[in-house]
């Protein structure tokens, strides 16, 4: 019995050693074929990642072009955008702007104001002198020059101050003609004496009488006449003696004013119509504006004048408007108007430039404070504003507008666009939302 178990024993040991390899044996396969199935579908698993890679590869290649194309196109968008926002000064949605900021730039808002702007129109013309206002000087006859003093240009002359001397013989002989002639018209005016007081004594003849009194106005018309002509030379007949005829007459200037032109020397040979100096008289100044056919309707007599030289400065002078010219200038399309000088004149330059501005009428015009309008590159604007729908920022815009007169801080104004319904103007610190628009601190953050 003993030995039956002891047999089963060993036979179970040698069974376990038989069955044991072969039991690793299969395992081992199983396993091999195992590993071999997980490399099959590990490298299957491989390439379709790879094809998959490969794919969207090719894919994001094609998806990297199209979104380089959008994001070319909006770049491209994107700067005509920020152009158009830089050219308008504003995104598209506005400048933006808290009641904090509003408050720290003191910043108010309002509407047109209607009130009187003194309008004006510009012009432009000359200082210039009517036809008494200057006169040329010229010796009365033929002779010889004497230059008394030493001229030059811009000087001033009075009216009969002493400007040459003439010297020609003939003036001798027409003095002497005069007196010779003076002298004759007494001897025959003592002849008509004796011959009327024979007629009157029925002693005389007829003829006789007559020839003496024919002879009589004969000579008195030859005494005026030579009186007339010394007259003009300047000599006084009057006063004339043999004792004192003279050689020499005298040019003497006919105004006062300034000397504009010399044309002599001392011992020239000159004639009636060779002028010797050019005098201008600034009393007679005044000023000669070219108005526009489209603003002559506007001006009229005695309204006030404020004109500068740009040549002497920016100072301003004052006018008034005297006459209105009645001729057009088909080629300048504009009207000559002339204007007095009051107050303090500037100096003197004929045919000197100048701007000026014609104030018209008062008149009542939609205006707004000087500082509220601005200027950018595309022309004069103001600032209009009103509250989102939180109402916790302001957003701002642009509205263009035409300037106009400017009266006691105020400047008359004409819109360009429509003022959007809701929003007011920026009466007061206006600057301010301009410069921080430029600086970019407006821009809202979303």
């Amino acid at each position: 019995m003993k030995s039956i178990k002891y047999q089963m024993t060993k036979l179970s040991i040698i069974l376990a050693w038989l069955i044991l390899p072969v039991f690793y044996s299969c395992s081992g396969k199983a396993n091999h074929a195992d590993n071999q199935e997980e490399n099959k579908q590990h490298q299957a698993s491989k390439m379709d990642a790879k094809k998959a890679d490969d794919e969207h590869e090719h894919e994001h290649e094609h998806g990297h072009e199209h979104q380089d194309e959008e994001h070319d196109a909006h770049e491209m968008q994107g700067n005509r955008d920020e152009k158009d926002d830089h050219d308008n000064g504003e995104e598209e949605h506005g400048l933006h702007l808290s009641k904090a900021q509003m408050r720290t730039i003191g910043l108010e808002l309002g509407a047109l104001s209607n009130i009187k702007v003194n309008d004006f129109v510009k012009v432009t013309g000359t200082l210039g002198l009517p036809p008494n206002g200057y006169a040329s000087v010229s010796a009365k006859a033929t002779g010889i020059i004497h230059v008394t003093k030493k001229f030059v240009e811009g000087k001033a002359i009075k009216k009969g101050e002493l400007i040459a001397a003439l010297t020609n013989p003939d003036f001798i002989v027409k003095q002497q003609s005069y007196l010779e002639a003076k002298a004759r018209l007494r001897l025959k005016e003592l002849d008509l004496q004796r011959q009327e007081e024979l007629m009157r004594a029925e002693a005389g003849v007829a003829k006789n009488l007559q020839a003496a009194q024919a002879e009589v106005a004969i000579l008195e018309a030859q005494t005026m006449g030579l009186a007339k002509q010394l007259a003009y030379l300047g000599i006084d007949a009057k006063q004339l003696t043999p004792s004192t005829i003279r050689q020499q007459i005298s040019v003497r200037a006919p105004i006062s004013g300034y000397i504009s032109r010399i044309n002599m020397h001392d011992g020239m040979y000159t004639q009636p119509a060779v002028p010797l100096m050019e005098i201008l008289s600034d009393h007679h100044i005044h000023l000669e504006l070219d108005v526009f056919e489209k603003d002559i309707a506007k001006v009229k007599v005695g309204q006030k004048i404020s004109y500068s030289l740009p040549a002497l400065g920016e100072k301003l002078y004052q006018g008034e408007v005297s006459i209105i010219g009645k001729e057009f200038d088909p080629k300048t399309k504009t009207i000559r108007v002339h204007g007095h000088l009051e107050g303090e004149r500037p100096i003197f330059l004929k045919d000197l430039f100048i701007n000026g501005k014609i104030w018209l009428d008062n008149t009542t015009t939609p205006a707004l404070p000087e500082e509220a309008i601005l200027k950018d590159d595309a022309g004069y604007f103001i600032y209009v504003g009103a509250p989102d729908a939180k109402e916790e920022e302001y957003i701002f815009e642009k509205v263009y507008v035409i300037p106009g007169a400017t009266s006691e801080g105020y400047t008359a104004v004409k819109l360009l666009d429509t003022i959007p319904e809701g929003k007011q103007i920026v009466t007061k610190g206006a600057y301010y939302v301009f410069a921080k628009s430029r600086a970019g601190e407006l821009e809202h953050e979303h």
